[in-house]
């Protein structure tokens, strides 16, 4: 065993003289072991609900989303869609005519985000899984009908047995001119609800309803706000999304699931960045006593370091020993702190022992992921705050030797 290490583990263990040193270096171990728990912990729930926030955009984003570059429209062009659905990984495509419009049900109203899709929707969106009442339905026997979120269910107090009152659904003219009658510059269209979704709820206040009738609502015609597409299972991402941005060009934004929600994923990374700074910084203010420890140490052993001196040792050897003390202290209380750490994030992923207290949460218990970047990027933090804590007290001692 290296010498420098072997005399630190001699004054750590040390059974014949139980010191007030003995004692800080302790809380300086335990302080660390819960700082590097409370990191690893906390990194761990953030990842799980990034993670969480994936599953729910699987859910209700498509795979890849193209729209206008510039603009909220394109042109629709029929032999780029022929070109998508040729494409290898590419299950099918949806065109999309998605904008704000007003509802109104009985005396209540709404701003409501108005989706119409074609038939491929019904056929194959995830969205029906998240199914609460009634049916997903969107056109029946040449009947059209609207599925609704949450959100727009209960601001409204609809009733989907209450098929005599309709949703009236309010969208703006396509006018060069406005009229002094308020009603030539606005289209309505009644259409009945077939069935409500609940998802997430910033995800509930879509209304969506058949593409020919967003048509005709908002007199878009051969134009369209984007066009969804859907992948088959196990397929290369960023291969389709490359294939598909060389079919359409510069002047189209083709995005991923990440892409579409970037600034919620920016946020949730800056947030995990800050807390992991913050709480670094409360672990540093722990390693203080490691720092402490090793000054009243190198103090109570000014006689040993020198009996060291007589026999040789050089300030090297002395400020070695005093940084293996630090690294003991910090080395255990490191590996017991990553140790409980992921041990509570298993049995919260296993059993979910932490509940969210909401009765209107999408899950019952705190979801956590652990990734093993981030045990490695605790621990090394870990030799760095040491390294830090450990060096102006071994310093000290070199100069006494």
């Amino acid at each position: 065993m290296n010498l420098s290490l072997l005399i630190a583990k001699r004054y750590f263990f040390s059974k014949k003289k139980k010191s007030f040193i003995n004692f800080i270096s302790i809380i300086s171990m335990l302080g660390i072991g819960v700082g590097t728990m409370a990191l690893v912990i906390v990194l761990s729930v953030f990842n799980g609900l990034e993670d969480l926030n994936r599953q729910i955009f699987k859910s209700f984003d498509p795979d890849i989303k193209i729209s206008a570059l510039i603009g909220k429209n394109f042109v629709l062009e029929n032999d780029k869609i022929t070109k998508i659905k040729q494409l290898q990984e590419v299950a099918f495509v949806t065109e999309v005519i998605q904008d704000n419009a007003l509802v109104k049900y009985n005396n209540s109203q709404m701003v409501v985000n108005l989706k119409g899709v074609d038939d491929t929707f019904q056929n194959h969106s995830r969205l029906k899984e998240s199914l609460v009442e009634g049916n997903f339905v969107l056109s029946k026997d040449s009947t059209n009908y609207a599925f609704i979120g949450g959100n727009v269910y209960v601001a409204l107090n609809i009733s989907l047995q209450n098929i005599i009152e309709p949703l009236e659904i309010w969208y703006p003219r396509n006018n060069k001119t406005i009229s002094l009658n308020p009603q030539d510059n606005i289209n309505a269209l009644i259409i009945n609800v077939s069935g409500v979704y609940s998802l997430e709820q910033f995800h509930d206040d879509f209304v969506y309803v058949p593409l020919a009738f967003a048509q005709q609502l908002t007199e878009y015609g051969n134009k369209r706000t984007a066009l969804e597409v859907q992948l088959k299972p196990n397929v290369n991402v960023e291969k389709a999304q490359n294939d598909i941005r060389n079919i359409f060009g510069e002047k189209y934004l083709i995005q991923n699931q990440d892409e579409q929600n970037a600034t919620l994923f920016r946020a949730i990374k800056w947030e995990k960045l800050f807390i992991f700074v913050a709480l670094l910084f409360i672990i540093g203010i722990a390693s203080f006593n490691i720092f402490f420890s090793l000054t009243m140490l190198v103090i109570d052993k000014k006689d040993d370091i020198k009996s060291l001196s007589a026999m040789g040792a050089d300030a090297t050897l002395i400020k070695r020993i005093f940084f293996s003390e630090g690294a003991i202290i910090s080395f255990i209380g490191a590996i017991v702190g990553l140790f409980l750490g992921g041990l509570i994030c298993y049995l919260q992923e296993k059993y979910g022992l932490i509940k969210m207290g909401m009765q209107s949460a999408i899950i019952d218990a705190y979801p956590v992921k652990m990734n093993f970047s981030d045990f490695v990027l605790t621990a090394f933090a870990m030799i760095i705050i040491t390294l830090v804590a450990s060096y102006l007290p071994a310093q000290r001692a070199a100069k006494i030797s």
